[in-house]
């Protein structure tokens, strides 16, 4: 728990137990490269005995503004911030991040979990906001490159392979990263990676967002820490990093996950430096 102003240095590699709002006056000034959020969605959910209650999305925009302003003092000039969200209050997050950043793009992935809907469509999709502090951020678009299969790929009059590659049997081609992600497995039980807690995100998910706006040895924070995929990732990927979670049982798996990552620093869908397509490995 942070109960004095702090430098960088007292943070790295550490998960802190403690409400962000309490938090965020002892954290020390522009040290973030990447800050990472996924704050509560705007609706009801308990968080191992700790309910968020669904909000008017006035308030809910104001609740957002809130955390915002209370951690821009801490983003680099050049820091780039990817906020968590989805349908319902995507349009809150997408105002209240307009009033102090950029907004680049907004990344939407197929979350293929959970039962089907009888009166509506299934909800299977949430957005990741891209906002930078300034004109000035990083963006490695080469290292976030996907492999995908090719089904009927293309040769040239010589027969040889026409903008793809062999991989055994299989032909693969390697694409720039759009900002429709159709890859990504959420975790469930037989996964490594997989938790208790109700709203985890893939590993994979993350270490996307590290690779493109990041570079090793920066700074990675994430200010809703929950069970700790955002530091694993960063661990696994050479990246400094520190989390904040206001409730213990999380810290704790997300101290158990780190420790878990100095053994293995496999992440599922990435291999070779690349991305591949799901169910492709």
């Amino acid at each position: 728990m942070l109960s004095r102003p702090a430098d960088k240095d007292d943070l790295n590699g550490k998960t802190f137990h403690q409400n962000i709002f309490d938090a965020s006056s002892f954290l020390p000034e522009a040290f973030v490269d990447l800050l990472i959020a996924d704050p509560p969605y705007n609706m009801r959910k308990c968080y191992n005995g700790t309910s968020f209650s669904r909000r008017t999305e006035d308030e809910y925009e104001e609740y957002t503004e809130r955390w915002i302003s209370s951690l821009k003092h801490t983003l680099k000039p050049n820091a780039s911030v990817y906020i968590c969200s989805e349908w319902q209050c995507s349009g809150a997050v997408q105002r209240a991040a307009s009033r102090h950043f950029s907004i680049q793009n907004r990344i939407t992935w197929q979350r293929e979990k959970g039962r089907g809907a009888k009166k509506n469509w299934k909800n299977s999709s949430e957005d990741v906001w891209f906002c930078t502090v300034g004109s000035k951020y990083t963006f490695n678009v080469e290292s976030v490159k996907q492999k995908k299969k090719v089904i009927a790929p293309y040769r040239d009059n010589l027969g040889e392979p026409k903008d793809w590659q062999r991989e055994g049997e299989n032909a693969f081609r390697l694409t720039h990263p759009s900002n429709i992600w159709f890859d990504i497995t959420v975790p469930f039980w037989s996964m490594a990676e997989n938790t208790e807690h109700p709203t985890q995100k893939p590993e994979k998910l993350i270490a996307k967002l590290i690779l493109a706006s990041s570079n090793e040895g920066d700074f990675i924070f994430d200010p809703f820490l929950g069970s700790g995929t955002t530091s694993v990732a960063a661990k696994k990927l050479g990246r400094k990093f520190a989390g904040i979670e206001q409730e213990e049982y999380y810290c704790c798996l997300a101290e158990k996950r780190l420790e878990n990552a100095g053994e293995s620093q496999s992440i599922q869908g990435y291999k070779d430096g690349c991305f591949w397509d799901r169910n492709c490995l």
